[in-house]
């Protein structure tokens, strides 16, 4: 998809984001082909501190070159755009791996090098010291479940087409500490639903005067920036088409 659609899908489905720079044009398409894609891989980044994580998944280092993967996702759950096309974030990893994600199967053990990651592979980074110990948050975790079936759910993959960086490369520990087979289970039951689904249900709000779906999702859900919730879960094609006494719906 282009880089557009990209953004677009991720809004959609509730993914909080922050563009870094010209990121639909960072790339390394000149080191070789970006595609097909095939699936989606979650990295950790053994950093802390979230502007000095992005900034190295942007810029990378001398011997391997930015973009670091597509999307930083950092504690707070914000996705950093920070590059859109080929990034050094797989490398060679196991064919096998890749055969089993293509026909969304369990991937078997990773024991070769002979497949290009870079080409076939949306990639995140989360922020997260790859410890065991540093913990990941649940607005992290969230944003990584979300970001996965955005792009699975514009492509018609299932949650199989979602690995870990040490599913595909021999010696690869990352994501360390995440509880992926709770992110595949969320994954695979969020793909069921409509993307303006939240878990849990809704609720009720009356709109009052003065009332914007921005101030009613900053003050209601926390987050100025899940007005597109609201809108879509109410199917309101103006976002400003509110009025007072209104119902609608929040998500939870």
């Amino acid at each position: 998809m282009s880089a557009t659609t990209f953004l677009a899908k991720l809004r959609a489905e509730g993914v909080k984001i922050q563009e870094v720079g010209d990121w639909p044009n960072h790339n390394r398409n000149h080191k070789g082909p970006w595609g097909p894609v095939n699936g989606v891989m979650i990295h950790h980044t053994v950093t802390k501190g979230s502007a000095k994580t992005v900034k190295i998944c942007r810029d990378g280092y001398a011997d391997l070159p930015g973009p670091l993967c597509h999307g930083v996702i950092t504690k707070d759950g914000t996705v950093h755009l920070v590059g859109y096309g080929r990034a050094n974030h797989a490398g060679l990893g196991d064919e096998d791996v890749l055969r089993a994600v293509v026909a969304e199967r369990k991937p078997p053990a990773d024991n070769e090098t002979n497949a290009d990651g870079n080409r076939h592979f949306y990639g995140f980074e989360c922020e997260n010291l790859g410890d065991g110990k540093d913990p990941w948050p649940a607005a992290q975790t969230e944003a990584i479940v979300r970001a996965g079936v955005a792009i699975c759910r514009h492509h018609g993959w299932g949650h199989r087409s979602l690995i870990r960086h040490l599913d595909w490369q021999p010696g690869k520990v990352d994501p360390r500490g995440l509880d992926w087979d709770d992110v595949l289970a969320r994954v695979n039951e969020r793909l069921k639903h409509p993307a303006s689904w939240s878990p849990g249900g809704t609720s009720t709000y009356t709109v009052a005067r003065g009332d914007t779906l921005w101030s009613i999702a900053a003050s209601k859900l926390g987050d100025g920036n899940r007005w597109r919730e609201i809108a879509d879960l109410n199917v309101l094609k103006n976002p400003d088409d509110i009025a007072p006494g209104q119902k609608i719906k929040l998500p939870k």
